[in-house]
């Protein structure tokens, strides 16, 4: 189950430090509060807490703008490009993945990649799963437009003023 937490997390965050110390509160959170969840579905639940400590933490970080230390190496600078085909389109499906909204990824993610029901991703996120559902679907069709290159780079919400 951890794996699969920290694999969440990763993709949330976008950061491999901060993703494990999410995880780790997350389970610290869950220990401590143990008492309070309800029925026996723990998956859906820690997944409930890790999600929301996520958009905690994203909220509280975009509030406080970037933070990095001076010493630290972004990871993959001296990494050398991959060759083969399959990894420069798996690259692809990650941007692709990065540009879809937030509530669209999140779906995605839970189910695709983290394998919960549709009704286990509408009790972690606290929505309706006909919304899991349109979510998820209007996840894909624009996660292939993307990677098939109909879809434009920006869309732009701006309005014209004279």
């Amino acid at each position: 189950m951890v794996p699969g937490l920290r694999r969440y997390a990763r993709a949330l965050l976008h950061d491999a430090t901060a993703a494990d110390d999410l995880v780790q509160d997350c389970l610290e959170r869950a220990i401590s509060r143990w008492n309070q969840r309800r029925g026996d579905a723990v998956r859906p639940w820690l997944y409930a807490i890790l999600h929301n400590l996520a958009v905690n933490r994203l909220k509280q970080r975009s509030r406080r703008g970037a933070h990095m230390p001076i010493d630290a190496v972004p990871e993959g600078v001296f990494a050398q490009a991959p060759r083969q085909d399959q990894a420069l389109h798996q690259q692809d499906v990650l941007r692709a993945i990065e540009r879809l909204p937030e509530d669209q990824r999140a779906v995605l993610l839970l189910v695709t990649v983290e394998d919960l029901s549709y009704e286990d991703a509408a009790a972690t996120l606290q929505v309706p799963v006909g919304t899991i559902m349109s979510r998820l679907s209007r996840a894909r069709e624009r996660l292939r437009r993307i990677l098939d290159g109909t879809e434009p780079a920006m869309i732009s919400h701006l309005r014209r003023v004279k």
